[in-house]
């Protein structure tokens, strides 16, 4: 599996400065540790992806504070990872059985 960054503040300045160049996964966590909520943004929308956990009432994730990020060289792989990090981690916010 993709190794993922180290885990940065969940703010819109670190968001800001994500890359949009690939698609990502991206694994939002609490501010000890524990994964709330995996996603997955397509290339050229990571930034607004992310912005709607911070800004949008039905998309926010209560509790988050730090995202760790990975990138991926299209859109099926990044898919392919995130199911299996949501089977295997169970994140509070995931709908289960996708």
């Amino acid at each position: 599996m993709k190794k993922f960054t180290n885990a940065i503040k969940f703010n819109k300045t670190n968001i800001k400065n994500i890359s949009e160049e690939k698609p990502i996964v991206y694994r939002i966590l609490s501010g000890s540790g524990k994964e709330l909520y995996d996603g997955v943004a397509k290339r050229g929308r990571t930034q607004k992806r992310l912005l709607e956990h911070l800004n949008l009432k039905k998309e926010k994730i209560p509790g988050a504070a730090k995202i760790k990020i990975a990138q991926f060289p299209n859109i099926e792989k990044a898919k392919n990872v995130e199911e299996q990090l949501i089977r295997k981690l169970e994140p509070r916010f995931n709908e289960q059985n996708k």
